[in-house]
């Protein structure tokens, strides 16, 4: 199971990276501790903390010839990572 799936890249996530907190998008079935040793291990970082949530997906409704067409976004669950004071994570690096 990969535990880490993508880094989360937004404004709100980018005034975080100051205080050195990092988003990432992971694996709805990873609970902290996993997300924690897979963090440090893929970073070589020391993990302070772990914040979740789990997002639900947004309904989409879309008018077509054949009449309305409804689904839904997929369920998101993502993690906020706190890091030992002076560490960083390069995120940019292998944009």
């Amino acid at each position: 199971m990969d535990i880490i799936k993508k880094p989360i890249i937004t404004e709100k996530v980018s005034l975080l990276n100051e205080s050195g907190v990092y988003g990432f998008e992971v694996d709805k079935r990873a609970n902290k501790i996993q997300i924690k040793n897979a963090v440090e291990s893929k970073y070589g970082v020391n993990v302070e903390s772990v914040r979740t949530m789990n997002r639900k997906g947004k309904s989409k409704v879309r008018y077509t010839k054949a009449g309305f067409i409804s689904g839904k976004a997929s369920d998101v669950k993502r993690a906020y990572v706190k890091l030992a004071e002076g560490e960083i994570i390069d995120i940019y690096d292998n944009v």
